[in-house]
């Protein structure tokens, strides 16, 4: 079978969860639906293809949405930002701690797979830097795509059931009541920021290179809309699609260790992330459920994604997200020389 005709196979499949989601009403069919779908094909054995550039051009729109939530009444909220910001190297910090014995006493993985599987930063980041430090890049890439699964997963239905908040808000207008200058000036916005972003290194360059620029348009006035809702359900689409197919090719053997050690640590962070809302919530810096989405250690765009469905701020939630991956990216290597002596 062709590359091609792997695609749209996978397409296909990813389609049919959405179908299903939607059918059953359950929440974020086009994120959740392809994510299930391809998840459930990848364990059945089926060969799954990703959509390659495709998926990095869809999260230059998660970019241009968050950028363009940040206006200046964003700025009135800095004093409460600064103090739940300064919470987040803590945050990182604790998960380190638990995450590391954990991994390598409990699991028993060896130092450089137990620790960038500990730490809470990027897949690809923390891929690229345990294959560095000796790591296992399979287990590490199952450990991360597990843990954002399980928290991206789980978060919706938690929110819509438990406490009852709406995950349904309209994520943007039609592309048909957007102007058109508005829309090209996205599509330069995504294309420059994102080139820009990638010339220079910066980690993340498909989402945060148009957020940048996109922020800049939002604060001069240049733009007055998000993206449109047809962009940011096919960026939808394709993330989940790509979660999913993160477990193509699995084993017996992976599931029974790398899985099972990633679904008992996402329990542990599911109960840290708890905590820290709590307090955020009991100090008034935050409603509960950007309090909750901002200490979630899950994707970057996954989180964006959840921001926006559920009306929280994004801006606010991507800031915390930003701030855990510089954390971790900046600090994590050079930790690693200390904790993982043996």
């Amino acid at each position: 079978m062709t590359i091609w005709l792997q695609r749209l196979l996978t397409f296909a499949i990813a389609g049919l969860g959405v179908a299903v989601f939607s059918v059953l009403g359950l929440p974020l069919p086009w994120l959740l639906g392809p994510m299930f779908a391809c998840l459930i094909a990848a364990l059945a054995g089926m060969t799954l293809k990703g959509a390659g550039p495709i998926s990095a051009a869809m999260r230059t729109v998660l970019g241009l949405a968050v950028g363009f939530s940040i206006t200046p009444a964003l700025f009135v909220r800095l004093d409460t930002m600064v103090v739940t910001i300064a919470m987040v190297p803590l945050f990182v910090a604790i998960i380190g701690l638990i995450g590391y014995p954990y991994f390598r006493r409990v699991c028993g993985f060896d130092p450089a797979t137990s620790y960038y599987s500990a730490m809470p930063g990027g897949l690809q980041d923390m891929i690229v830097f345990g294959i560095e430090a000796g790591g296992d890049a399979r287990a590490l890439s199952l450990i991360h795509a597990t843990r954002v699964l399980v928290i991206v997963s789980v978060l919706p239905f938690l929110l819509t059931f438990y406490f009852g908040a709406a995950m349904d808000n309209p994520p943007g207008e039609p592309a048909i009541d957007i102007p058109m200058s508005e829309l090209a000036l996205m599509v330069v916005i995504a294309a420059v920021g994102w080139a820009g972003a990638s010339a220079i290194g910066m980690f993340g360059a498909s989402i945060l290179g148009p957020l940048i620029l996109a922020t800049a348009a939002s604060l001069l006035g240049l733009i007055h809309h998000r993206p449109p809702v047809e962009a940011i359900l096919a960026a939808q689409f394709f993330i989940g699609l790509g979660v999913g197919i993160k477990y193509v090719g699995i084993t017996a053997k992976e599931l029974r260790v790398d899985i099972a050690a990633a679904l008992g640590y996402a329990v542990m962070l599911a109960i840290l992330a708890a905590i820290f809302t709590a307090v955020v919530v009991v100090l008034e810096l935050a409603p509960f459920t950007e309090a909750l989405l901002a200490f979630s250690p899950g994707g970057q765009a996954e989180m964006a994604v959840l921001a926006i469905v559920a009306g929280a701020d994004a801006a606010f939630v991507v800031a915390h997200h930003l701030v855990r991956l510089i954390v971790v990216i900046l600090g994590g290597p050079t930790v690693r020389r200390f904790i993982t002596r043996e």
